[in-house]
């Protein structure tokens, strides 16, 4: 088990050190933890080269990890072989300390100077530090004792070989450590318990109106119980009455949480119909290891939650429809008016005018008429002086 170096910065370091420092400490990034039976650690320049792995006896010969079952307040005896392939001789400290489940959901274990209530506590190898010359290899006996008051449940940790390496030039110390697991079960009533917590849903909307969005799902796996688990997950979210189900994709299976641990689970879901109100329901299924190996599934456990689902865009487009269609009409209605009116005032106009002809007509012809009735007057009053002669009588 390669676990992650712990490191340190001297204060001495200039810009051009702390960059070289991230430098190197990404590398060294790269070689954490890997739980294999046996693992390596490797100097940059390749110099230093050691192995560790179970050693052969009645508890087995090729174990990938120490792993007891033991009663409070009992002893277990076991040992570690650390083998030197480097050209010099290596002198590594030894020590346990206790596991945790890091961001990236793999177990590592807590440095030297972090104190230790569990495995850390309880082991103890048979020296605090081994020398061990070029191509040899060095057998490390070690204890595990079971406080009588040890709560019942499952225990991870390991035991470890540390090599510290400082370098005052770029102002950095690593602290290269390699280690193999020990899981430890404690008898007693085994209570595994997993619970589903802080269960979220949000909605991201889409720009079509009727188009359908994605949906982000989040909660929080507890293990609340004393054993180690881990778990399939399952979210699935419905619209009202259960209608317009959408699953969520694959989701990866659960680490393996330490009784007291919590895990942040974050699930994208496409496809998502904006039904005002959505349901989300998450589903866990635990799984618990037994001493040899073997996994049972347990009862699921579930969580749901609401969460609103608002298509703006068809809210906004639905609001705005009857606005523009009552704007359309009242814009048509004031056209319509607008020529009703303007084809009002043509007639009025032509009215008018037909009026004011007409009344130029008739005076004219009253005019007229004066004039007839003057020259005719004129034409009697000639005439009232002419004799007028009678033709003759034919006989």
């Amino acid at each position: 088990m390669h676990l992650s170096p712990a490191r340190s910065r001297t204060p001495s370091a200039g810009p051009r050190q702390v960059i070289l420092r991230y430098a190197v400490l990404a590398l060294l990034a790269a070689l954490a933890f890997a739980g294999t039976s046996t693992g390596s650690a490797r100097a940059a320049d390749g110099d230093v080269t050691w192995t560790v792995r179970t050693a052969a006896n009645g508890y087995g010969d090729d174990r990938s990890s120490f792993s007891y079952g033991v009663n409070p307040g009992s002893q277990v005896k076991d040992a570690m072989v650390v083998a030197n392939h480097s050209k010099n001789t290596l002198t590594l400290a030894l020590y346990a300390a206790d596991g945790y489940t890091t961001e990236k959901g793999q177990l590592d274990l807590l440095t030297r100077e972090k104190k230790s209530l569990g495995i850390g506590a309880w082991v103890r190898a048979g020296k605090e530090s081994v020398r061990i010359a070029p191509g040899r290899t060095a057998e490390i006996p070690f204890t595990v004792a079971v406080p009588r008051n040890a709560t019942p449940g499952d225990y991870v940790g390991g035991i470890l070989t540390s090599l510290k390496q400082s370098d005052d030039t770029e102002g950095i110390a690593v602290d290269r450590r390699l280690g193999i697991r020990i899981e430890l079960r404690v008898s007693g009533a085994l209570k595994p318990t997993l619970a589903v917590e802080d269960l979220h849903v949000d909605h991201h909307g889409t720009a079509n109106p009727f188009g359908q969005g994605d949906a982000t799902v989040t909660y929080t796996l507890h293990n609340t119980g004393n054993a180690l688990l881990s778990g399939t997950q399952k979210v699935t979210l419905t619209g009202p009455f259960g209608t317009l189900e959408t699953h969520a994709g694959t989701i990866a299976a659960a680490p393996e949480l330490l009784p007291g641990e919590s895990w942040k689970v974050t699930v994208p879901v496409h496809d998502v119909t904006p039904a005002l109100r959505l349901t989300a329901r998450a589903t866990v299924t635990p799984a618990l290891t037994d001493a040899a190996g073997s996994t049972t599934s347990l009862k699921p456990v579930e969580a749901t939650t609401t969460g609103w689902a608002i298509p703006w865009t068809l809210i906004l487009l639905i609001a705005v429809l009857p606005a523009a269609t009552t704007a359309a009409y009242l814009l048509r209605r004031r056209n319509r008016d607008r020529r009703k009116q303007r084809e009002d005032a043509r007639v009025r106009d032509a009215v008018e005018q037909a009026l004011q002809d007409r009344t130029h007509g008739t005076q004219d012809t009253h005019d007229a008429q004066d004039t007839d009735d003057t020259q005719d007057a004129r034409a009697t009053r000639s005439l009232r002086g002419v004799l007028v002669v009678p033709p003759p009588e034919v006989g």
